[in-house]
């Protein structure tokens, strides 16, 4: 959606649906007029001269220069010796060389200003040291040519099937389509491409990503997202770098066009994963699956899925939910459509008493008049057409999937014909498998030409189906607005770091009470614990505490005490608690040895009611920071009932996790025993995501347990693990996040010109009802300019566009002010950069009442200046030709104007130069 000119206001010029623009200079190899083939030889077998076979061989219309330095000619081309007598400077440089020769051919393609380069060449880092070494020479080579971009190396090549560019060694060209293949394995690719031709599948792009020493998944998302003819992704990966920016990328996408991932790999775990329950609880796969959930990418577990699943999620309707309807003329493909429905979390939906008569009085009294249902095997192609459309209509059906079984006296063709009718018309999805060889061949023609993706058999479409719903629950999360759970500090977060450092110096492994300290300064209720050295001092401890207590043994060396008897539980007396004392050393040194012993820790005893919950996180190879909760207790491992999600953490996010566990039904309330303190509980998991986002030296971190009742939510006991690898001098705030948190020092203080205090601050998810209000605020003229239509009101989807955000590539600020009936949106400023944050778009819109009083040049100046620590280089705006006052600040503010009169349009730009990002602050001031 294009966010078009405000009255008070303007717009970006080039916005669609969140997207970034292009990246940097991809276009020189996704998009290329001139072609330099270096390793070209016309040797049988050699990699050179498979390429130009196939740049020659397809319908590429470019131009492509041979580079060889002793042949006149190869296959008939005319060769030039060097990259310096080429006539002109080539778009993409593919080379094709042996690895100890690609570095001084990359820097010769520098020197002559080349910013495309395909090295297809093997021998780097995935041979060993050697090889890697040699990829750092090209990296460095890369960073001395501005601007130049690398694909590779031990790359496969890239294949563009609409521009008939086969710029790869792969030995097929595929035909065109909307599909674009982004694949990590070199040796897949082939594989991937005769299957895919051989099924009649189509590509807008094949790309083989190598090494990655330059361009990764991101950046290609973001390339593909902007593409046209690209309608879906699909990802082959085996590792990720660079989470942040692949999780932002496809987000991104994820937006408006399906993303499907195969990950290959599921098991790998850190060495020190048993350091905390936490550790050995969260498996690499199971950080993988929490991140696609939150950026809305569906992940396929079946390779042979990943192309059907696509076509699928490209071409279909979403459903509302899982509830699917099931039309046969087979009773035994119907139950077997069933069972794959119910094993996968499908719902068979129920249908309306309506839509069983209507089914009574049409089919045959042997038919099946109830989900799934049987409309007997010689059913006329209508008997088709009209079932499907009553259960299409019934509002207890989500999608209907249409199964055609060859039968003696049936019609594959015109069924399909009658199938896609009906399915034209409808708003819900439908889906089909037609089940034969050669006699349904012509009927699966007609239903994939018409963009009904067919399938072979009924798991197949089963499985498509609960796709298209994970895809939809996907979306559904990336549009959801959480509540607003004020989660306040009393402390300034920069003082109280100051106050929690000495804590996170010395030992790796923290004890019970140095974690709980992190855990009060957060606001989140800690079991007042009192460390004693003697049974003496324990006694007086208990005490003071009140009887009942309980007793831990402190020990960095021990994260895990009831496993050695280290705990005494329900303490009721001093003699009990002397016992208990010795008992525990005792009991301690005997499974442990010579550990490290810091005394033991005294506690009240807080009564049994309530659920344990478990509450962790852990810092994890590729996303950094996971957070973990699940059934906690004694019995942590042996429930293993747990959710995983990527700080920052809001309202719904934190839902989402607790309604996925399957103790949800027990935190509700459960036979008769009271629902714990929800708000409590979803606040305590807010702060401790806070807590991991802003301390980068949290390794791992477990409350085991938390107990939860309706009264409240208190840790009982916790345990730290520290990263000893610190982040250099100078990083980037939050690098240990995978997702870009929410910016704290945005926020700044002034006055509208009548005096009225405004706070300018970062647009929060939970700002929907103001932004609502902002709008409902505007006259229609204001409306018209700024989305070029006029609107009776506003929609949920409209609002997340412009209050979901990702920090990552947008900044979007508010201008609040307080009024007696509470606070207000007076307007909103966007930023919107492209993936390399050179150029930023800028967008305002004031609402009527509070126009003519500079909140539009405030938030103008607020964004100029966050610009420029984001390291922008250009601003560009867009406004009306009559908008005289937003003009004159642009004005003001050195910005050049382009009136163009035919589109009724200013364009504005101005230039920030040169200035590179500046770190962000190493915590948000709270």
């Amino acid at each position: 959606m294009r966010l078009n000119r405000g009255r008070q206001g303007c717009a970006p010029a080039l916005v669609e649906g969140g997207a970034a623009i292009p990246v940097k200079n991809l276009d020189k190899i996704f998009r290329p007029r001139r072609i330099a083939l270096f390793g070209a030889e016309d040797r049988p077998g050699n990699l050179g001269g498979a390429v130009q076979a196939n740049l020659m061989g397809g319908a590429f219309d470019g131009v492509v220069f041979p580079i060889h330095p002793t042949r006149e000619a190869l296959h008939g081309v005319a060769t030039y010796a060097d990259v310096r007598q080429l006539p002109k400077v080539p778009d993409l440089a593919i080379v094709c060389n042996p690895a100890a020769e690609v570095p001084a051919i990359v820097e010769a393609c520098g020197a002559r200003g080349i910013k495309g380069v395909l090295v297809l060449s093997g021998g780097f880092r995935e041979t060993g040291r050697e090889g890697a070494v040699l990829e750092d020479q090209l990296e460095a080579i890369r960073r001395r040519h501005d601007g130049m971009r690398i694909l590779g190396p031990n790359s496969l090549g890239v294949i563009l099937p609409a521009i008939g560019l086969n710029a790869s060694h792969a030995v097929t060209m595929p035909k065109a389509g909307h599909l674009a293949f982004i694949s990590e394995s070199r040796a897949l690719c082939n594989s991937v491409i005769d299957w895919a031709t051989e099924e009649g599948i189509g590509f807008s792009a094949f790309v083989s990503t190598g090494n990655r020493l330059d361009i990764g998944f991101g950046d290609l998302i973001d390339w593909f997202g902007n593409d046209p003819k690209t309608q879906a992704i699909i990802v082959y990966l085996q590792s990720l770098t660079h989470a942040r920016r692949f999780m932002s990328a496809a987000r991104a996408f994820a937006m408006t066009k399906p993303i499907v991932v195969y990950k290959a790999g599921h098991y790998a775990e850190t060495v020190d994963a048993v350091a905390s329950h936490t550790g050995d609880m969260v498996g690499e796969d199971a950080v993988f699956e929490a991140a696609f959930r939150r950026c809305g990418v569906v992940r396929a577990y079946e390779l042979d899925d990943i192309f059907d699943v696509a076509e699928v999620l490209a071409s279909q309707r979403l459903p509302r939910g899982a509830r699917l309807g099931i039309l046969s003329n087979a009773g035994g493909s119907a139950i077997i459509a069933s069972d794959a429905l119910l094993s996968r979390g499908g719902e068979m939906a129920a249908l309306d008493e309506a839509t069983a008569a209507a089914l009574r009085d049409l089919l045959p009294p042997a038919a099946r008049h109830r989900n799934p249902v049987d409309i007997l095997d010689g059913a006329p192609p209508e008997r088709y057409g009209t079932t499907l459309e009553l259960l299409l209509a019934d509002h207890n059906v989500d999608a209907v999937l249409v199964v055609f079984s060859v039968q003696s006296g049936n019609d594959p063709l015109t069924t399909a014909q009658v199938v896609v009718d009906r399915a034209r018309r409808a708003a819900k999805p439908v889906l089909a498998a037609w089940m034969g060889g050669a006699r349904v061949r012509q009927g699966i023609q007609v239903l994939n030409e018409a963009g009904l993706p067919t399938h072979k058999t009924p798991e197949q479409a089963v499985r498509a189906f609960m796709h298209l719903v994970s895809y939809a629950r996907n979306l559904e999360a990336l549009y959801q607005t959480p509540r607003d759970v004020p989660v306040r500090f009393d402390l300034n977060r920069r003082k109280l770091r100051r106050r929690l450092e000495p804590l996170l110096a010395g030992r790796r492994r923290s004890m019970a009470n140095q974690a709980m300290a992190f855990l009060k300064a957060y606001g989140i209720p800690v079991c007042h614990t009192c460390v004693v050295a003697s049974a003496d001092e324990a006694v007086q401890a208990a005490a003071r505490a009140g009887f009942p207590v309980v007793l831990k043994v402190m020990s960095p060396q021990i994260p895990h005490k009831v496993e050695v008897g280290g705990v005494a539980l329900d303490l009721p007396d001093v003699e009990a608690v002397r016992g208990a004392y010795h008992r525990i050393l005792e009991d301690t040194r005997r499974h442990c040895g010579d550990v490290e012993l810091h005394g033991v820790c005294v506690q009240p005893m807080v009564a049994l009611e309530g659920v344990e919950l478990i509450l962790g996180a852990k810092k994890d190879p590729t996303f950094g920071a996971v957070i973990m909760v699940g059934m906690g207790g004694v019995a942590t491992n042996v429930h293993n009932d747990r959710a995983l999600g990527l700080p920052p953490l809001n309202e719904h996010l934190v839902r989402q996790m607790l309604e996925s566990l399957r103790a949800w039904p027990i935190l509700q309330g459960y036979r008769g025993q009271p629902p714990v303190d929800m708000d409590r509980l979803i606040e305590v998991i807010i702060r401790f995501s806070l807590l991991v986002a802003d301390y980068p030296e949290i390794d791992q971190f477990d409350i085991n347990p938390l107990r939860c009742t309706s009264n409240g939510v208190v840790a009982l006991d916790a345990f730290m693990v520290l990263d000893t690898a610190r982040p250099p001098a100078g990083a980037e705030a939050f690098s240990h996040l995978a997702i870009r948190p929410y910016p704290e020092d945005f926020v700044r203080h002034g006055r509208a010109a009548d005096g009225t205090p405004v706070t300018l601050r970062s647009v929060r998810a939970e700002d929907e009802p103001m932004w609502h209000g902002l709008v409902a605020s505007s006259s229609t003229e204001s409306i018209r300019f700024r989305f070029r239509s006029v609107f009776r009101q506003t929609s949920h989807r409209m609002a997340v566009e412009h209050c979901v955000i990702d920090h990552e590539r947008q900044i979007s600020i508010v201008a609040e002010v307080a009024l007696d009936e509470g606070t207000e949106m007076a307007g909103i400023a966007q930023l919107l950069a492209d993936s390399d944050h050179e150029t930023a778009e800028f967008a305002v819109l004031v609402s009527d009442p509070w126009q003519r009083r500079k909140i539009g040049g405030m938030l103008l100046d607020h964004c100029m200046e966050l610009a420029a620590k984001w390291g922008v280089q250009r601003v560009m705006a867009e406004t009306d030709p009559q908008n005289r006052r937003m003009l004159e600040a642009f004005k003001k503010r050195g910005f050049t104007a382009e009136v163009h009169y035919e589109d009724d349009v200013v364009f504005l730009h101005k230039t920030l130069g040169s200035q590179r990002p500046v770190p962000a602050p190493a915590l948000p001031v709270g």
